[in-house]
């Protein structure tokens, strides 16, 4: 046996996905988080999944893991005191950034602080100029004199940008040769090394955010790699990226920065591959955990990639998965605004004490208290019965609200879930609508523990017509994570038209970086045959501010009347109109690097059938505001593919619960998936 394991850490569960890649048998296994120290909740539930379900741990082969550290620290601000060494003149740029409003209707909002206070921010008389050039050179006294204010400041790490480093890196090497050479165990973070593209603020803040999470996320990492080196001594451990694939622990150490939106991640990257299983390419993604729901639109299977977001109110610089969050989870509390209004989230019960119905001290109203209440949930419990829920507590802290509202408990907890399911469809519409998309032309696939609780209710919000419920959507992010490839991005700024004469610079900046690829994959010992490269083109038109990206095989990448029409198809999707008589700038040459991991294949190898499962039993489930409904619950492990049934109905699994609206039709899918049509 060769065991593969997902580990994704959320803010409620830890969930790990186990397959065995000779067998293809399936383990899930869900375990509460230790947001104070999330390896504890690692550790302890792989040792007893492994226990459970008789998983010997000298058969694990590969473990992947999707890490919430870096995103909490960010949220929290509670990373390393960080120094800043910059060009003369530049001391004051994180704060003075793009000089835009946070909020375009808020005139009080004001952007966060900068992670670095200015008497921590140290300048450094050097210049290099567009070409590359030093046209002020950095002597050994100004390196010496940078080096010793940085090093008194009592920084536990330094983040190294200069001006125009992306194109000539010699000053911030220098630079941190020098601090290295001071305090070896001092995390230096080089702009050059953590994202050398144009615009410097962009990269500066990266930068600055990398060598704030460094020690933080190191030392997350180095005790939880030494842990399971020390428990399963056999197994090779990959961490996963915002940009959709796994990198080594030794990388992620560097570059902590990229596990910003790691989970995330991982859970677009699983629904690619279940709607491969499907047959549908074109969906929508909705992410339901205990915090937070993340979104997504995806095309032909493919997510997409954000070149620039922000990461808790930063500017991050760096390849990521297309992803829209939003404050709506399970543990989202429902409270009441000055106007007197009902708001739900973004602030969530967590993991501790949870909802009230968890039994844990919870005393405020969540959506799941809603959910138990209107019996979408049983009080049998959450993964299969190991936690109970108390529909009881549940009232209790529902009964204020709806006193105060003037309603019965259970038309406030229809509330309640009506207020999270627009805030869902908010996120939806910032993907879909507000970039040209129909959603009504694609499929709704939710996973996460809630997802599928509140699918129905979004799905007709936003007038769409199917939904993919996934084989295991409580587990899919794990699931992502064992079936995403390796995966290195490599950038190289090049500013120039897009004509015929510029055909072999471009075609000097892909072999440029081509030979970076072929050296991550000797690190990385990646087979021949298991090698792939793209290229994406940043493009726009000249004058223009921000680009738009065109992504090709590596061997077109210089063949410029294709990638100019390329460049209009995406301008007229983007933006509604192009014109080809206008000239086009080049400005970013990006390569990702793939080491693919062995295909794995989930389809379900069962008999098919044409028949109505039966229901384990049956509760009133309230759908609307008229009267509870009485509803036949279903075990979804007695489903086979073939099955179907009509709603309503409760589909119950060890890893989350599928509500079916009245009418609509459920079928099962040759891969286990849950097909359902949603009646108008």
């Amino acid at each position: 046996m060769a065991w593969l394991i997902g580990i994704d850490v959320g803010g409620t569960f830890t969930d790990f996905y186990a397959r065995d890649e000779e067998s293809g048998d399936v383990r899930l296994f869900k375990h509460p988080s230790t947001p104070d120290n999330p390896e504890q909740a690692i550790l302890d539930g792989l040792g007893a999944m492994c226990a459970d379900h008789g998983i010997a741990t000298a058969d694990i082969a590969r473990i992947s893991h999707g890490t919430t550290v870096a995103t909490n620290t960010l949220i929290q601000r509670k990373g390393a005191a960080v120094a800043l060494i910059t060009t003369q003149g530049f001391r004051d740029l994180l704060e003075i950034g793009r000089q835009t409003r946070p909020h375009m209707y808020d005139m009080q909002l004001d952007h966060p602080a900068p992670l670095v206070p200015r008497e921590r921010r140290f300048e450094v008389a050097e210049r290099m100029t567009a070409d590359g050039s030093a046209e002020t050179p950095m002597t050994d006294d100004a390196l010496s004199h940078a080096v010793e204010q940085a090093l008194a400041a009592g920084a536990e790490a330094c983040a190294v940008c200069l001006l125009f480093a992306y194109i000539n890196d010699e000053h911030e090497r220098r630079i941190g040769e020098a601090l290295t050479a001071r305090d070896p165990k001092l995390p230096v973070s080089l702009s050059s090394d953590v994202q050398p593209e144009f615009r410097e603020y962009e990269r500066f803040s990266t930068t600055v955010l990398n060598a704030y999470l460094q020690p933080v996320v190191s030392r997350y990492l180095a005790a939880l790699g030494e842990r399971i080196g020390e428990d399963v001594p056999g197994a090779t451990v990959g961490i996963y990226q915002s940009s959709g694939g796994l990198m080594s622990i030794d990388q992620a150490r560097r570059y902590p920065v990229r596990t910003a939106l790691s989970g995330p991640a991982a859970g677009a990257v699983g629904a690619s591959h279940a709607g491969r299983l499907a047959g549908r390419g074109d969906f929508i993604t909705l992410d339901m955990g205990g915090t937070s729901a993340d979104v997504a639109l995806v095309r032909d299977y493919d997510a997409g990639t954000s070149f620039e977001r922000d990461v808790a109110g930063f500017p991050v610089r760096l390849p990521m998965v297309d992803i829209n969050t939003v404050g709506a989870g399970g543990g989202s509390i429902a409270w009441f605004d000055r106007d007197g209004l009902m708001k739900v989230g973004p602030a969530s019960a967590g993991a501790d004490p949870g909802p009230a119905c968890y039994g844990k001290g919870g005393d405020a109203a969540t959506v799941t208290d809603a959910n138990l209440v209107l019996g979408r949930l049983s009080t049998g419990g959450l993964i299969g019965g190991r936690m109970r829920l108390d529909a009881a507590a549940a009232r209790l802290v529902l009964a204020p609200a709806a006193e105060r509202l003037g309603y019965p408990v259970e038309r406030t907890a229809l509330g309640v879930i009506g207020i999270v399911v627009a805030n869902m469809v908010r996120a939806i519409r910032a993907v879909s609508v507000e970039r040209g998309h129909d959603p009504r032309d694609y499929a709704l696939m939710p996973f996460g523990g809630a997802g599928p609780l509140h699918a129905g209710d979004v799905a007709r919000s936003l007038g769409m017509s199917e939904i993919i419920v996934p084989l295991s959507p409580g587990i899919l992010c794990a699931e992502g994570l064992i079936v995403s490839d390796l995966k290195e991005s490599f950038v190289k700024t090049v500013r120039l038209k897009l004509v015929p004469s510029s055909r072999d610079d471009i075609a000097g900046a892909v072999a440029e970086l081509a030979v970076r690829a072929a050296a991550w994959f000797d690190q990385e010992d990646v087979a021949p045959d298991a090698q792939s490269l793209t290229i994406t083109l940043d493009l726009r038109y000249v004058g223009q501010n921000y680009e738009l990206p065109v992504t090709l095989d590596a061997a077109a990448a210089s063949d410029i009347e294709p990638v100019r029409r390329q460049f209009f198809e995406a301008h007229q999707r983007f933006y509604g109109f192009h014109n080809p008589d206008d000239p086009v700038e080049l400005i970013n040459v990006r390569m990702t690097a793939r080491g693919a991991m062995r295909e794995l294949d989930s389809v379900r190898a069962e008999p098919t059938s044409a028949a109505a499962p039966s229901p384990v039993g049956r509760r009133p489930v309230w759908f609307d505001n008229d009267a509870a409904l009485d509803t036949p619950v279903y075990d979804r492990a007695a489903f086979r593919p073939g099955d179907t049934l009509v709603g309503p109905a409760i589909v119950e699994q060890f890893d989350s619960t599928t509500v079916v609206h009245p009418n609509d039709l459920v079928r099962v899918d040759d891969a286990g998936n849950l097909i359902i049509t949603v009646t108008p």
